[in-house]
């Protein structure tokens, strides 16, 4: 087991927290995405942010967010960074960051983590991503993965972030040198998790509802099927009718 340096982890924690942190700012204030704001002010405003974010010991809110979330994942930075920039290119209804395919893969591995922590499964997954083993091969595996994606054209934004996030843990062994933890963290599964209950609502709304067919609609094309199988149609119906008058 290898753990990263601490001065590139807190490096990594200051800005991956600052990129969270700024992701959130200008999700839940439309007026910072408004075409109103220039992107001069909008320099400002994340310059200050990652100012603030910098600033050492406790005086940084990143301190107190990684006492009480430890760090970012790397595919979270990496998904806010993405986010940040579609808020700056003012695309955000263009593609969404959180895809349905992404959000699913994320969701189901962290239920899985999660109840392997609370003892549900004692399986030990999450220490194997200290393994020597089994940890690489999955990051092997994945950087494969998402450059085949990349080259394909296929989620290239969310293949670029995840490729980004094994690398830097490959290389720096950020965030904690456990690979799980480089690839999810409670507030990228929670993120998945609401996107996937949005999915399923919007999806609810938007099925059509089957209706039953009106009466005198029903009555109408029992009456057509009648008449097309008829040899003569109508005109023969019409004429039995007038030989019994």
């Amino acid at each position: 087991m290898t753990l990263p340096d601490l001065a590139s982890q807190f490096v990594y924690g200051r800005l991956a927290w600052a990129a969270v942190a700024a992701a959130v700012l200008f999700a839940l204030l439309p007026l910072l995405r408004s075409a109103s704001l220039s992107r001069r002010a909008r320099s400002a405003l994340l310059a200050g942010i990652a100012a603030l974010f910098l600033l050492p010991g406790a005086a940084s809110p990143a301190y107190w967010l990684t006492l009480a979330f430890q760090y970012p994942s790397g595919l979270l930075f990496g998904c806010c960074v993405l986010k940040l920039r579609q808020h700056w290119d003012g695309q955000d209804d263009v593609a969404p960051v959180m895809t349905p395919p992404l959000a699913a893969a994320l969701a189901l591995t962290g239920l899985v983590l999660y109840l392997d922590a609370m003892g549900l499964l004692t399986q030990g997954y999450y220490y194997a991503g200290f393994g020597p083993t089994a940890a690489p091969m999955l990051a092997v595996l994945g950087a494969i993965g998402c450059a085949v994606a990349l080259v394909r054209g296929h989620a290239r934004a969310q293949a670029g972030a995840l490729l980004t996030t094994i690398l830097l843990f490959t290389l720096l062994r950020l965030p904690t040198g456990n690979l799980w933890d480089a690839l999810l963290d409670p507030l990228l599964w929670g993120w998945a998790v609401v996107t996937l209950a949005v999915n399923a609502v919007r999806n609810r709304v938007r099925t059509p509802a089957t209706t039953a067919p009106e009466p005198v609609a029903g009555l109408a094309a029992e009456l057509q099927s009648l008449n097309s199988l008829s040899p003569l149609g109508a005109t023969a119906m019409e004429h039995s009718s007038t030989i019994k008058e």
